[in-house]
């Protein structure tokens, strides 16, 4: 999707397009700083 707003945006020249990759790129760098759990950090009850 990244790929393709991004490419209709640099042919059209649509805003909503370019607010499109964007708001994109923001969610992929918010998933990028999620910290990721392992089987070895969980904890279950005994």
């Amino acid at each position: 999707m990244r790929e393709f707003s991004w490419r209709y945006f640099t042919l059209t020249g649509d805003i909503d397009a370019y607010l499109l990759y964007k708001q994109h790129e923001e969610i992929a760098r918010d998933w990028n700083d999620v910290p990721v759990e392992t089987e070895d950090t969980e904890t279950y009850p005994e």
